[in-house]
């Protein structure tokens, strides 16, 4: 492992009389390729303890809903099998009601002689590592699951996606993950303490019940399982999509977004896969040209995204985009808007434009944007709202409300992307100023798109 990786949170000693060594899963709630829990099992080895892993779901964060919260669910169904086999206790924890798991990462910790977690910038998660930690006495160590390239690897803020891509031959970790490191593994008894099991039980929870949005689920289940089976579908359609990938119609997306953004599928084990089934010239990779085209979105594009969440503050805010577009978009603030909607119109997929619409209604049916039209969805908001800042809110509340793969920098990433960050000052045009335009009718003319627009108009 790759010593870049392990951030020290919490200087408190290591307690190795205690009785296990304690894995929080926050971030990447999968048993494979996992540097997190390498690091776990890793001083089980060398303490000769066994393993608690605690993976707890609150009900109080934002845009909580039945949507997200049925896929996490899944999720542990699938890790909690895993872990029993290798002698590991897997604490699935679903909070019933706002505050009720507030004690339960202290009561594990109290007997645990280090706690591990994983460390990712990615929505609330590191506020509440930091905060965790300032509470605990025990050492507690975030470990950097995210990517291909370590966070800390670049130091500086990459604003192209072409610069970061040159420079990925010098910054990528050549030290993954094991590939599955429970295989084989059986570590020592253990049992959860009396308190946790008393105060915090395990029992099956049905999200219908939970004091969130009941917005429906996706048509996929969560989970390594079904992560794997998406991959290897995909796999097995790699030649050619870098063609297939633009067409509507075609519907050549990977697909593999929500189990990345959940942590449910390494960036490791796609990248293997390619290998296996795409060997090819193209460096730095050694993989095919199409499956290159995938990896460029997977590594540049969605690693790019990860380290602008590290390293900028206020990432997520539209106060972080570049300058100029900032400037340019309040100089044309009062150009004539061809139609303006308020959120519950464009939530409802109500418009005059039924490319947008058809766009909307995936998102609200499948948690997810054909990508080709993923971009043109958020340029039309800009179109039809009175401020740019307002069309920023507002687009952040339609994905991270409905998108599966919602509030991930790689998300955010692309919503800023509409408004001009990663890109150049284009020829002035209305309302956008100097921002890159898109529109429906143009978008028409170069891709396939007749029978999703059919799918998706009722």
């Amino acid at each position: 492992m790759n010593a870049a990786r392990v951030r020290v949170v919490s200087q408190a000693p290591l307690h190795a009389d205690r009785d296990y060594v304690l894995y929080w899963s926050v971030g990447a709630r999968r048993t494979r390729a996992n540097p997190a829990l390498d690091v776990a099992l890793r001083h089980c080895r060398e303490l000769g303890k066994g393993l608690v892993v605690l993976d707890a779901l609150r009900v109080d964060h934002p845009w909580a809903s039945r949507r997200f919260h049925t896929f996490i669910m899944e999720g542990m169904a699938d890790v909690h099998a895993r872990y029993a086999a290798a002698g590991a206790v897997h604490h699935g924890w679903i909070e019933p009601l706002p505050g009720q798991g507030r004690g339960l990462l202290s009561a594990l910790a109290a007997r645990a002689c280090v706690v591990v977690t994983d460390d990712t910038p990615t929505f609330f998660l590191r506020r509440m590592v930091e905060a965790a930690a300032r509470k605990l006495e025990v050492r507690l160590e975030a470990v950097d699951g995210c990517g291909l390239v370590p966070l800390s690897s670049p130091t500086r803020e990459y604003l192209r996606a072409v610069d970061f891509r040159r420079a990925l031959p010098t910054l990528l970790d050549g030290e993954g993950p094991a590939a599955d490191p429970l295989d084989g593994v059986r570590l020592p008894p253990v049992r959860l303490p009396a308190d946790v099991e008393r105060r915090w039980p395990a029992t099956p929870v049905d999200p219908r019940g939970l004091p969130i949005s009941q917005l429906a689920p996706v048509p996929l289940r969560g989970g390594e399982a079904s992560a794997l089976g998406a991959l290897a579908q995909f796999l097995d359609r790699i030649e050619g999509y870098e063609e297939r990938r633009r067409h509507p119609d075609d519907d050549g997306s990977s697909g593999l977004s929500p189990w990345l953004h959940f942590g449910h599928l390494s960036p490791w084990t796609v990248l293997d896969g390619l290998r296996s089934v795409a060997p090819g010239p193209t460096q730095p990779f050694g993989v095919s040209k199409s499956a290159a085209a995938f990896l460029d979105e997977l590594v540049t594009w969605r690693e790019l995204s990860f380290h602008t969440a590290h390293i900028r503050p206020g990432y997520d805010q539209y106060s972080s985009l570049p300058k100029w577009a900032r400037t340019t978009l309040a100089d044309h603030e009062c150009d004539p808007r061809e139609a303006i909607y308020d959120l519950d119109t464009l939530a409802a997929a109500a418009t005059a434009d039924p490319v947008w619409n058809a766009a909307q209604r995936q998102l609200m049916v499948e948690g997810r944007i054909h990508n080709t039209l993923r971009m043109l969805w958020g340029k039309r908001v800009l179109a039809w709202t009175k401020t740019a800042p307002e069309a920023f809110s507002r687009l952040v509340e339609l994905n991270n409300r409905f998108a599966i793969d919602g509030r991930d920098p790689n998300s955010w990433s692309g919503i800023a992307w509409c408004f001009g960050r990663y890109d150049r000052p284009w020829p002035s045009r209305p309302v956008f100023g100097a921002v890159r335009t898109m529109t429906s009718n143009s978008t028409s003319r170069k891709v396939r798109m007749n029978s999703y627009i059919k799918r998706w108009t009722p």
